[in-house]
């Protein structure tokens, strides 16, 4: 499917006796982080749904007041249009590996409609940025050891406050914001979606973006380490909630 819109979802099918109200907690903080990209924001909103009580206007305020990027900071880190592209990359393997556990791990029918159609939107999206990289290297070549820094810099970004913000301005609207304590209520939800199949691709594609072959024995290996160490770190958000 490619370009799709709120009519193309099925909401007569919404059944929120197959919603995990777990599940609808990390979607709302989704929905904050999205907004910032507007496409999905409307379709993420209809958690609404599934949790009346949602604010979203009032939580967004909360996200936008809390939470900002220094965009140009960003941007010079990369140190090049290609390290820019590699970053972006890295963006849609991790969005859509996310919207890719989301919709293998949820029952309801509709919130399972709008993540496959979203998972499938960022794959495009991972695909155009690897295009542009492939030519933006021919201009300013960079060499695997810098790209796997950018990649790799990239993904250790998605460590940072902004999904534990999004879940805290998302479903705690009174208290102070504790990031540790947000990260991992965040995390904790959010792992347990993974499947060892979205782990493997999602390898794939950080390889590939950083030149090295996506299907070879150095990319099951890594998929191995990854899925022990994302099932390593779940058993750990675990013992720590008890």
């Amino acid at each position: 499917m490619g370009r799709w819109t709120l009519d193309d979802i099925a909401w007569e099918r919404f059944d929120p006796s197959k919603l995990d109200p777990e599940v609808v907690r990390i979607v709302k903080a989704a929905s904050l982080v999205e907004y910032n990209s507007a496409a999905y924001a409307h379709h993420l909103c209809r958690a609404v749904l599934a949790d009346a009580s949602y604010d979203f206007a009032a939580a967004f305020d909360r996200f936008r007041a809390g939470y900002q990027i220094d965009f140009d900071a960003v941007t010079a880190r990369r140190g090049s249009r290609s390290g820019e592209m590699i970053a972006r990359c890295m963006v849609e393997v991790g969005t859509s590996s996310y919207y890719s556990a989301l919709r293998d791990g949820v029952r309801e029918p509709v919130l399972k409609e709008i993540c496959r159609n979203i998972a499938a939107d960022e794959i495009r999206h991972y695909k155009l940025f690897y295009r542009n990289l492939t030519r933006c290297l021919e201009r300013d070549q960079i060499g695997l050891v810098h790209r796997l820094s950018v990649a790799l810099g990239r993904i250790a970004e998605a460590e940072d406050d902004e999904l534990a913000y999004a879940y805290y301005a998302a479903n705690e609207p009174a208290g102070p914001y504790d990031r540790r304590l947000y990260s991992r209520a965040y995390a904790r939800r959010a792992l347990t979606l993974y499947q060892q199949p979205h782990v493997r691709h999602m390898v794939a594609m950080v390889l590939k973006a950083v030149g090295l072959a996506p299907r070879s024995r150095l990319a099951e290996a890594g998929s191995r380490l990854a899925w022990l160490a994302m099932r390593y770190k779940l058993a750990r958000l675990a013992r720590g909630a008890a």
